[in-house]
């Protein structure tokens, strides 16, 4: 069972009880593990605040060509992401949406942060505005295929 298959099965019994609540999944064969943090799951999707994944024994030199297969291949999100900075000194490589979505008066826009040791942290984000200067980090929606296949997309 690979790890976008396992999480749906945790998803399908996974309801948190109140606030932000984190599942963890591990797929022992590949050395992937995923923790979603969630504060609403429903039957067929859930609100996230943000979704992690880890990988042991990684090598941080592969990260420049992890980051542009990253941005090529994750297409679930409500916008596609584009590899914006690889700085391989400190072994951290940033993706973001390529076009922020407008909602009200706002932008939001998805941000990945793909580390050297395999680490990849995607959040979204509400961009600086008048009313707040500093940006401020929002829940997201996603089914949970959608969920599944963005862990699919990171991960392989």
């Amino acid at each position: 069972m690979t790890l976008a298959e396992a999480l749906l099965q945790k998803l399908a019994r996974w309801r948190p009880d109140s606030g932000q609540q984190t599942l963890d999944v591990a797929d022992v064969e590949t050395g992937w593990t995923v923790a979603v943090t969630a504060d609403h799951v429903e039957v067929l999707g859930c609100r996230l605040w943000e979704v992690t994944l880890r990988r042991a024994g990684a090598d941080p030199a592969d990260l420049p060509a992890r980051a542009g297969q990253v941005a090529s291949r994750v297409t679930g999100l409500l916008e596609p992401l584009r590899l914006v900075e690889v700085d391989t000194n400190q072994g951290v490589a940033l993706l973001r949406s390529d076009s922020p979505a407008r909602w009200g008066e706002g932008l939001f826009y998805y941000e990945v942060l793909l580390r050297g040791d395999s680490t990849t942290t995607l959040r979204r984000y509400q961009a600086p505005s008048p009313a707040e200067p500093r940006r401020q980090q929002v829940p997201f929606t996603l089914t949970h295929e959608a969920l599944a296949k963005l862990v699919r997309d990171l991960t392989e």
